[in-house]
């Protein structure tokens, strides 16, 4: 398994709303191209309308790094840059709890 947790800040409601539309395109693709990715949800945060997080795991890190390999996450990336104030990226290293197989 690998994982990780991303959180984007946007800079403004249009830039959020946009934000939402690339990302759901984006899902749409990864959901019906990547076999490796286990999961992948955006959350939006109760306290911060401008904030997404994203949850993302992946069966192994090769798995992770065909989905960054995508055209569909490359236009992601590429595009994600004019709506966003910040981000953070958090690599899930699992100390304990229950894992994925």
């Amino acid at each position: 398994m690998f994982g990780l947790v991303v959180r984007f800040d946007l800079k403004d409601v249009a830039a959020a709303q946009e934000f939402d539309v690339l990302v759901a395109e984006t899902g749409k693709l990864i959901e019906s191209s990547e076999p490796g990715t286990l999961l992948y949800t955006v959350n939006t945060v109760a306290d911060a309308p401008l904030s997404r997080i994203f949850y993302e795991v992946y069966a192994d890190r090769e798995a992770f790094e065909a989905h960054e390999a995508t055209e569909h996450v490359k236009h992601f990336l590429g595009e994600r840059e004019q709506y966003i104030a910040d981000l953070r990226v958090e690599f899930v290293t699992p100390v304990g709890g229950k894992n994925l197989p």
